[in-house]
């Protein structure tokens, strides 16, 4: 296809989850560190005059109707109105079920490319509003900015983090968000927090930045277990979301390299910065700022 605009989606980390207590409808409320990565999937982007949304390639086990992209692209036509569609090829680098926010990241440059390519212009707390129908994840990938988060993860507040470098490790095997929360070692009522003591890394009693479904998550996958064991003798590793990564804050590119060369061939790692802006805004300012000197 002739692409016509092709953008990042990146990678988020819970930095901490904290589960403070259960509404009425069944969610958890949550209160979270949210930190963007500099890698993820991408996505190329080419209008359409048919009203038609193609995604290529199709992803094994997920209809083409459910995906995340495509039900972005749709919803964002039934917004405007628009009798345009897209051609949409996304090359997956981010694992499913892993925790790292993929296919809300893949959603959320949807709904930012389309808004361009189809010159909508609804502006970012429309795109989020409308990203929030299809995930809790959606709206900080929209803004694409380090946030303390609360409610079930809607509620946003920019911060700025240390930018370190992680050893991001996936242990081959994909988590139910279901099952975590469905868990009966899960912890649902940790006392709140402020965001001002979240930002110093305290938690209630003096304790460090953790992630309140880590426990379940062990229990359901023992090589998750086994790899945050593994991972956790270079650093204060844990668990990301309710997938099944792991993450390791390190001091330096070349400390992530040498574990990266010791990582099991079972699994699947990679390094990564993190970032306070998204590199998907990047991107879109250098995008618009070619196309007002075209």
């Amino acid at each position: 296809m002739k692409v016509r605009l092709s953008l990042p989606a990146p990678a988020k980390l819970n930095r901490m989850l904290h589960i403070v207590g259960r509404r009425a409808d069944g969610y958890h409320e949550l209160q979270t560190l949210f930190q963007i990565l500099d890698r993820g999937d991408t996505l190329h982007f080419a209008p359409r005059e048919d009203g038609a949304i193609q995604l290529q390639p199709a992803m094994a086990g997920v209809d083409h109707e459910a995906n995340l992209i495509v039900r972005a692209a749709r919803l964002l036509q039934h917004e405007s109105g628009t009798s345009l569609g897209a051609n949409i090829h996304l090359e997956k680098h981010l694992p499913l079920g892993g925790g790292l926010g993929g296919g809300s990241s893949d959603a959320a440059t949807t709904l930012l490319a389309l808004d361009r390519l189809w010159s909508l212009s609804l502006g970012l707390p429309r795109l989020a509003e409308l990203g929030l129908s299809l995930g809790a994840d959606v709206p900080v990938f929209v803004y694409g900015r380090s946030a303390w988060a609360e409610g079930i993860g809607e509620r946003l507040t920019p911060v700025t983090l240390e930018t370190p470098w992680f050893v991001v490790l996936h242990p081959g095997e994909e988590i139910s968000t279901p099952a975590v929360f469905g868990h009966p070692e899960l912890t649902r009522n940790t006392p709140p927090i402020s965001m001002a003591r979240a930002l110093r890394g305290e938690a209630e009693q003096g304790r460090a930045w953790r992630n309140d479904c880590e426990a379940a998550v062990k229990r359901l996958s023992p090589k998750v277990a086994q790899a945050l064991d593994w991972l956790s003798a270079f650093g204060p590793a844990m668990l990301t979301g309710t997938g099944s990564c792991l993450f390791c804050p390190l001091t330096s590119e070349q400390q992530a390299d040498r574990i990266l060369r010791r990582v099991d061939s079972h699994w699947h790692a990679f390094k990564a910065r993190g970032c306070n802006t998204s590199p998907l805004h990047d991107a879109l300012d250098i995008h618009d700022e070619m196309s007002l000197m075209s």
